[in-house]
């Protein structure tokens, strides 16, 4: 699959009082098919060597989200307006994790585009933290670009 989008993704988590953000911008790919759009990219982790794991963003039509990560360790349904079990790897394990959606804010096309979305992971039904991800999808400027290691 070529790696031809530049996508960048903010991550924001409010745990308590304290909130983080984390930034990534990567070259990643981009497929629409039908009302549903993929957006696949890697992240690599320092402290393992700089090994690459996939993230897949399945977005079916406006209001549906799936977020998979490392061959299916993490997989979290993001449905606006919905609770979901979904299983969440910590790098120490997985847990079941309870995921509500509050919002899903879809505005991506055939080019790209942007994708914001709201929710709450909660452990045995106590509130673990709340979540924003704002990701944007954008067509890299060279059109053969077919591998990325570096971030822009």
């Amino acid at each position: 699959m070529r790696e031809n989008y530049w996508i960048n993704i903010v991550g924001r988590q409010k745990i308590d009082d304290d909130v983080g953000e984390v930034t990534l911008t990567t070259l990643g790919s981009y497929v629409t098919k039908g009302d549903t759009r993929f957006i696949v990219y890697k992240e690599y982790d320092p402290d393992r060597n700089n090994a690459a794991t996939t993230s897949v963003l399945k977005v079916d039509g406006g209001n549906t989200v799936t977020l998979m990560r490392g061959g299916g360790n993490t997989r979290l349904i993001l449905e606006k307006g919905k609770r979901h079990q979904c299983q969440y790897d910590t790098g120490f394990g997985a847990l079941l994790v309870g995921v509500f959606t509050s919002e899903v804010d879809s505005r991506l096309h055939d080019k790209g585009g942007e994708l914001a979305v709201n929710y709450t992971l909660d452990i045995n039904a106590d509130l673990s933290s709340i979540n924003e991800i704002l990701i944007t999808v954008k067509e890299a400027e060279q059109k053969d670009v077919e591998t990325s290691t570096a971030s822009h």
